[in-house]
């Protein structure tokens, strides 16, 4: 009880500071979306277009207890990584020493790389399918296995990159006492239908990854699969080198940012930072298990499904699990277990650091500029945390770095709508319709800008041109009833 004590206030100072946040860059989507803000719009999040239909319905909860009040969101994601650490210490200690368990999940807590996870209510989807991950090992440690089937359909129903899970546990079934490993002597439960219960876990696995891949064609402007704006082959070349950021994050916690400045490297750098990563499983095979399980775990969001990401340090919420174990294993070889204490407290004032940055927009994007200075995305982000003028600065920065891209001209035509100058805006509106005509956010901006100057039959036009496009933009729809009730009278 005392070390679950323990590790429950470890992952609480690390992360706890994140009660005082609000919301962040995709977390304003919650308020988009009806089915998320409606009595009964719960019953829409079940469809074969939602992959995450478990993880929206704990945000639809949370709209419904506390509306746009970022406290209790938060929260429930601290209360998931709470519950996921005592998970990860129950299932660790049946695989490890009590002591090497201990402090796997005692890295696992307070990690700073957890943070984005933690500190980020859209990086829940994360949390709560780790936490069901977990679930499903636990019991699979203690011979249910079909139960343990059960546990990890749901975390698949809450994010589908948990679907090399079963890959992991194969590992963990081949090698259960490989050299270096620190496991137990002790056998575990077995059954003679694990096997049966491990194959149907691969074929949910399969199922969510055709169900992810049908999702992301079908939806527009989905952030991944066909739409993400990278091939698969190139998605794949990154990955190389992020995986080994990853890494590098894990054993020096220095260099964060939201948005990392990643590009598709020279082929030969690629192909030397996989061959390194082969390497690396190949001695983890032979010495240390865990190396093996962490970069399976990898595997869905680091291999060749693109997303326009190439890096989101929430990615590695999952496999720090497997990281950490083969970290404690490595400390517990050290004769001065001050050591150890000074390492985990370091990580943990790093965490409450990194929090402190999540608790400001200013501060979190601010940081991804001096990060990622020839990004964009990061200076439109902190234009929406500064006063207007600054924000117009940094936009007029962000259109020197990319005078192609569409978002720089439609967040201008924001900041000057939102100032009065909706003259102005509506030229804005207008180059980065030119820009892509393909975009019904943009027909909509336009929209928004021509009712404004009264130009109310252009403005229903444009409106009912962007549900053309996109039938499931509600702002457009909310615009064109909006501004048709006004017309009534």
């Amino acid at each position: 009880m005392r070390s679950r004590i323990l590790l429950a206030g470890a992952a609480l100072a690390a992360f706890g500071g994140s009660l005082g946040s609000g919301f962040h860059f995709d977390d304003y989507a919650i308020f988009s979306d009806p089915a998320l803000t409606s009595p009964s719009g719960w019953l829409r999040l079940w469809t074969l277009r939602q992959t995450r239909p478990l993880t929206y319905f704990t945000f639809w909860l949370n709209y419904q207890l506390g509306g746009r009040n970022p406290a209790g969101y938060h929260l429930l994601n601290l209360a998931l990584h709470v519950g996921a650490v005592l998970l990860a210490f129950a299932c660790l200690r049946k695989l490890l020493p009590e002591r090497v368990a201990l402090v796997a999940a005692a890295l696992f807590a307070v990690h700073p790389l957890q943070a984005e996870s933690v500190d980020y209510v859209w990086g829940r989807a994360m949390v709560l399918a780790t936490l069901l991950s977990l679930a499903a090992l636990l019991a699979w440690l203690n011979g249910r296995h079909w139960i343990a089937v059960a546990w990890f359909a749901a975390a698949l129903l809450a994010k589908e990159e948990v679907a090399a899970f079963p890959l992991a546990l194969a590992v963990l079934e081949v090698l259960p006492h490989g050299r270096g490993s620190g496991s137990k002597s002790e056998p575990r439960p077995s059954g003679s239908g694990r096997w049966r219960a491990l194959a149907a876990m691969l074929g949910l696995s399969l199922a969510a990854g055709a169900r992810a891949i049908y999702a992301t064609a079908v939806t527009p402007g989905a952030p991944a699969g066909v739409q993400a704006g990278i091939a698969p082959w190139h998605y794949f070349l990154a990955q190389g080198p992020v995986i080994w950021r990853y890494l590098r994050l894990l054993v020096v916690p220095y260099g964060f940012t939201v948005d990392p400045e990643i590009h598709v490297p020279p082929l030969w750098l690629a192909l030397a930072a996989w061959a390194a990563i082969a390497t690396l499983a190949w001695a983890g095979w032979r010495y240390c298990r865990w190396i093996v399980i962490g970069l399976i775990l990898l595997l869905p969001s680091s291999s060749i499904f693109p997303a326009a990401d190439l890096a989101a340090d929430r990615r590695m919420y999952f496999p720090l699990l497997a990281f950490g174990a083969a970290a404690a294993i490595l400390l517990s070889r050290v004769k001065h277990r001050s050591l150890t204490a000074a390492t985990l407290c370091a990580l943990a004032l790093a965490g409450i650091s990194r929090t402190a940055v999540w608790n400001s927009d200013a501060a979190l994007w601010s940081e991804a500029v001096r990060r990622a200075p020839h990004k964009v995305r990061p200076r439109i982000q902190l234009a929406r945390a500064v006063p207007p003028e600054q924000a117009l600065q940094l936009l007029a920065q962000a259109r020197a770095l990319a005078p192609q891209d569409p978002a720089v001209p439609a967040e201008a035509g924001k900041v000057l709508l939102a100032e009065g100058r909706a003259d102005q805006a509506l030229g804005e509106f207008g180059r980065a319709l030119a820009l892509d005509p393909r975009d019904a956010r943009n027909y909509n901006n336009r929209g928004v800008a021509l009712a404004a100057l009264g130009q109310t039959e252009a403005a229903c036009t444009d409106f009912l041109h962007a549900l053309r496009i996109d039938p499931r933009l509600d702002e457009a729809r909310a615009n064109l009833r909006n501004l048709r009730s006004r017309q009534a009278p």
